[in-house]
């Protein structure tokens, strides 16, 4: 054992420097032969990164497969999909133990079952608050106070010291499910010895402390009890607590729940399993909505980011097949915007505006607070483990930078890194020791394809400079059986002049044609790459763009 653990060490594959995609790993043993632990296996979402056609974002796994023989397991800090929502896709390459809490797997499991033809994955549920191995890693969950139920951070100790890597938390001293985060482990793990914090950044810039969701339940009250007609709320579906609030808030107002979106749903479905919605009453299907007065439903709907497809735009844009909103309701955002969202936010908002809905965000009323801490609630757990080093991860450059500079009023040391580097934790103090593979891998329907292929890309230019077919069907001499085929997509239709582009196009491909030399002619490839050369240098003389052209040359 004691020469597989020659040295501590650790590598973001994605969540430093951005928010999201969520992945660590962390290796024991020298630099021939490591076991490694990975914490997380999360995506980012592309609309953020406009990526056309793509979905999901995932991290590059490469250098993982490649040592798939040495990873002991992965374990999930808890069910955000930035945390956990790669891994229906990316488990099957890697086939290693899982290792959750029980709502984290029991929501994994109804994400599977939810998904035609996802894998099924064997996880081992582990208690909150235990103590136990993986591997050579001897583990301790501590229980954290987060928007979603049995968020961990986690105590790692090793020969070379202790680390806690903190997964996604706050400070809530009244959370509305779940225990507050566990001050009292962690003060005694401070004093056992801190060598390492590998922390969450998102809020670093943020001043203070977070409200708490007692105070968000309390606001959900009084706006549900108070509304004349209709109200939908719309939250994060994760958010058990938000749901519970909502829940109590319109008991208390003598209205039914109504639920609309499958992934709210699903959440509710898992919550009520694993105990956090007991003793809530039950909520009712969207075919009873239509039936009950408009004072006496509140509506609990997906939507929150502007989904195009979710529950809430459907009813912005008065399509929704069930559920419809008028003049005098009210709509409760009790979100707020993911970066790169607030069109799309905006878009249903001004839907439901001009359907007379009135709106109630978190710019007027607190009807949504963050799950992750503020500079006050860092200075708190830095104070409690008195952490020799922190490495600030989970945020972008500018969240990474804050928290760093507060770790080192407080009489830290930190360590500035990125998606990739290698970091010797331990023995000694920690330093960037190498590189392993880090890049991104995109959803592509049912595809995983690297970001590097041309793929993405050719939509780009597709999307901005439209595309230009052109068809030719020449016989064995090089000449032309038939009229050239033109076909324009994504192209205006007539230059400034009122000329129709397409006769730009086919006026091109004859005079580039003609005048090549027969022998030229016969060659399919040739003559297809002075066609595409004639006609996109004619359109852009009439368009100041460069269509995509593509020529497809038939030989009879």
């Amino acid at each position: 054992m004691a020469g597989q653990q020659g040295e501590l060490v650790f590598a973001p594959l994605g969540g430093v420097g951005e928010i999201g995609m969520n992945l660590a790993i962390y290796g024991l043993g020298d630099a021939r032969r490591r076991t490694w632990l990975i914490v997380d296996v999360g995506v980012a979402f592309a609309q953020e990164e406009n990526l056309p056609g793509i979905d999901l974002v995932f991290p590059d796994i490469s250098y993982l497969i490649e040592q798939k023989r040495n990873i002991a397991g992965i374990i999930l800090t808890h069910a955000h999909e930035d945390h956990y929502g790669a891994m229906l896709d990316l488990w099957p390459k890697l086939q290693a133990p899982v290792y959750a809490t029980p709502f984290t797997a029991a929501l994994l499991d109804a994400k599977r079952r939810g998904e035609y033809g996802a894998p099924e994955i064997p996880v081992n549920v582990i208690e909150l608050g235990s103590r136990f191995n993986i591997g050579p890693f001897d583990i301790e969950l501590v229980s954290v106070a987060h928007s979603i139920p049995e968020s961990n951070s986690l105590i790692l100790r090793t020969p070379h010291g202790n680390v806690l890597h903190t997964g996604d938390w706050k400070l809530d001293p009244t959370p509305v499910l779940g225990p507050p985060t566990d001050e009292a482990k962690l003060r005694a793990f401070g004093a056992e010895g801190c060598h390492v914090l590998i922390g969450d950044s998102t809020n670093a810039v943020r001043e203070g402390r977070s409200p708490s969701e007692s105070d968000v339940a309390k606001t959900l009250t009084e706006l549900i009890v108070q509304a004349p007609r209709r109200v939908a709320v719309t939250t994060f579906a994760s958010n058990v607590a938000r749901i519970k609030a909502v829940a109590d808030a319109a008991r208390l107002a003598e209205r039914e729940i109504v639920v609309v979106g499958r992934a709210m749903e699903r959440v509710i479905g898992v919550a009520r399993e694993t105990g956090y919605l007991k003793g809530v009453q039950p909520f009712h299907g969207m075919d009873i909505y239509g039936h009950l007065p408009p004072d006496k439903v509140v509506a609990l709907c997906t939507g929150s980011q502007g989904e195009p497809r979710a529950a809430l735009a459907r009813m912005a844009a008065d399509e929704h097949p069930e559920v419809a909103l008028s003049k005098g309701d009210r709509v409760i955002f009790s979100s707020r915007p993911i970066p790169g969202n607030e069109k799309a936010i905006g878009r249903v908002i001004n839907g439901l505006i001009e359907q007379g809905v009135e709106i109630i965000t978190d710019r007027t009323h607190l009807v949504h607070v963050s799950g992750h801490p503020r500079q006050a609630e860092l200075e708190d757990m830095i104070g409690w483990v008195k952490p020799r080093t922190v490495i600030p991860v989970h945020g972008e450059s500018l969240h990474l930078s804050e928290h760093a500079k507060l770790a080192r009023r407080l009489g830290s040391r930190t360590l500035k890194i990125s998606n990739g580097d290698l970091v010797r934790l331990g023995p000694g103090d920690p330093e960037i020791i190498d590189e392993v593979p880090a890049g991104r891998i995109y959803k592509d329907g049912v595809l995983l394809i690297a970001a590097e292929t041309r793929t993405v890309a050719d939509r780009k230019r597709l999307s901005f400079s439209g595309i230009i077919s052109v068809a030719l069907a020449v016989d064995e001499k090089g000449q032309l059986v038939a009229d050239p085929e033109i076909e324009l997509i994504g192209i205006p239709d007539n230059t400034a002049e009122g000329a129709p582009m397409e006769n730009v196009a086919y006026n091109a491909v004859v005079e580039t044609f003609d005048p090549l030399p027969r022998q030229r002619r016969r060659d399919p490839d040739s003559v297809a790459e002075a066609i595409r050369r004639g006609v996109r240098a004619a359109v852009a003389q009439h368009w100041r763009k460069k269509p995509n052209v593509t020529v497809h040359i038939l030989v009879v």
